[in-house]
């Protein structure tokens, strides 16, 4: 390990040490006035566990140790939502209190009342975030492309990313997702990326396969790679299992569907920096290609979008933002792509950006949704 990694995660662990202990300091004056606690031993203790419950349950949750792992990495994740919404909160409860103070009011009013005041805050965010995240919605789009598509006038597509599948999102919210599915009754459905979470033993452990299988069209269930496939290093034996249950995965490939349109998946953005044959670009994918066909591409993350449109496809359907999933994120997303969320035309290009099904760390969102994307398309 060198110099460089060494010194990068030793400041990402002492700046993300000093936001916990911040934290962790706000809540121990709170405890310790309400409470009248003097040892602050435990209470520390609780806030280093809640600090490392991620880090540690995802260390285990393939281990022997998977029984105490799952539910530290379920802790582990609603911390974040804590520790998020904690530095953005709590500074201005700081300069609250400390005008309270400065005014002559007690202790109770500017330590406990204060307290209070953000703990029923975090609650109803929580809450409300909890809801939008367990509960999806269909998202509605329609789409003109200016291509006859054999004898098809419309195609009905059922599209969910980000699935996030493994240890806090399982069979339960998966069905779900079936759910969904059915109640658009797509011709086809489209997965691009982030099936899993990270790791493919969970979603084995559990069964998800079982579930996963139920999913299916007439012209058939169609994946590609996210970021998060490759963070197990597990590809090949995640493509085996979801070919296994009839979802074909698309590893820089294409498939001519029904003699009408041509779905191109792509390789995740990832897949390029593991050599140069690592993914494909848009220009050679579509090469070999009858150009007068509709062509509709998968991409995870939506980073080439104007190539996209540069290179004629005609639909292209990506995920990954989540759209920051926890606003203010949300600012840092749209500043970061092209689209990160919805619908947007570039030349003949439509794009379509979903917030995903699923989601990463904590199960909270905070101005956006859980969903999934029905697309109606009409040809010429």
């Amino acid at each position: 390990m060198n110099f460089r990694i060494v010194a990068t995660i030793t400041a990402f662990f002492s700046f993300y040490g000093a936001l916990a202990a911040y934290i962790g300091w706000n809540g121990w004056l709170f405890l310790s006035e309400l409470t009248g606690m003097k040892q602050s031993i435990p209470y520390t203790a609780i806030v280093i566990i809640l600090a490392l419950a991620y880090l540690l349950g995802r260390m285990g949750q393939s281990t022997r140790l998977r029984p105490i792992a799952e539910p530290l990495k379920l802790l582990g994740s609603y911390w974040f939502a804590i520790l998020q919404y904690g530095v953005l909160l709590l500074p201005i409860a700081n300069i609250v209190a400390l005008l309270l103070k400065s005014s002559g009011a007690s202790k109770e009013m500017y330590i406990i009342g204060v307290g209070i005041a953000v703990i029923a805050i975090l609650l109803v965010l929580l809450s409300i975030g909890s809801r939008n995240a367990w509960s999806p919605v269909i998202r509605h789009y329609e789409v003109n492309v200016s291509k006859q598509a054999g004898n098809r006038k419309t195609l009905r597509i059922a599209m969910a990313s980000d699935l996030h599948l493994g240890t806090v999102i399982g069979n339960n919210h998966l069905e779900r997702l079936i759910s969904k599915v059915n109640e658009i009754n797509p011709d086809i459905i489209l997965l691009p990326g982030d099936i899993l979470d990270d790791d493919l033993t969970p979603f084995l452990q559990k069964g998800m396969s079982a579930t996963l299988s139920k999913l299916k069209a007439p012209l058939g269930v169609f994946a590609v790679t996210g970021n998060h496939e490759y963070i197990g290093k597990k590809v090949p034996e995640f493509v085996k299992t979801l070919e296994a249950i009839g979802i074909r995965v698309l590893m820089d490939e294409t498939a001519v569907i029904d003699n009408s349109f041509i779905v191109i998946g792509r390789k995740d953005k990832v897949a390029a920096s593991l050599g140069p044959n690592g993914r494909k670009s848009i220009a050679d994918l579509i090469a070999p290609l009858d150009p007068s066909l509709p062509l509709i591409m998968l991409d995870h993350q939506p980073t080439d979008l104007i190539a996209a449109a540069d290179n004629g496809i005609d639909l292209s359907l990506s995920g990954h933002t989540h759209r920051g999933q926890m606003m203010p994120n949300h600012l840092i997303t749209k500043r970061m792509f092209e689209l990160d969320w919805g619908y947007k035309r570039i030349k003949e290009l439509n794009a379509v950006v979903s917030s995903g099904f699923g989601f990463w760390g904590p199960p909270i969102r905070i101005g956006s949704r859980s969903e999934v994307v029905h697309i109606e398309v009409n040809f010429l």
